[in-house]
């Protein structure tokens, strides 16, 4: 329980950390920080993604750029897909204003035929804080 409040601690810090603004002493004597509030915003290159035509058995793999246009460091919390056969791989640390991100999504096309239509799901500390990339694919069966 104390290492799951510790994490959840350290989220809301990096969460709340706003790289090159201007703090301000806390009032009470802690010798704590208070910062101003920026703001973060995810933009990605795009937001789908056709494979085209790919044969049944292959792992087909995407990268989604994209690039933290806040003032505040981006952090993205999750990223879920609606099957355990396209995965997703990103950096867990966070992005600099300015900076840009990968997102890695792998399309596993075994036991799949025809056209196939998955939605990743990403959440992140921006404002919007939900962003649906999606990707597809005609799979077609080996002769």
């Amino acid at each position: 329980m104390k290492k799951i409040i510790i994490i959840f601690l350290s989220i809301l810090a990096i969460a709340a950390s706003n790289c090159g603004n201007v703090s301000k002493k806390n009032p009470s004597n802690t010798g704590l920080q208070l910062s101003d509030t920026g703001t973060v915003k995810i933009i990605f290159d795009e937001y789908q993604h056709d494979f085209g035509k790919v044969e049944e058995g292959e792992k087909i793999g995407h990268n989604f750029t994209f690039r933290n246009n806040g003032t505040t460091n981006l952090v993205i919390l999750s990223a879920t897909t609606t099957c355990g056969c396209t995965v997703p791989k990103y950096d867990t640390k966070p992005i600099a204003p300015g900076d840009k991100g990968n997102l890695e999504v792998v399309f596993d096309t075994s036991g799949r035929s025809g056209i196939q239509t998955k939605i990743i799901t990403v959440k992140s500390n921006a404002s919007t804080p939900e962003v649906l990339l999606k990707i597809t694919a005609e799979v077609v069966t080996k002769n």
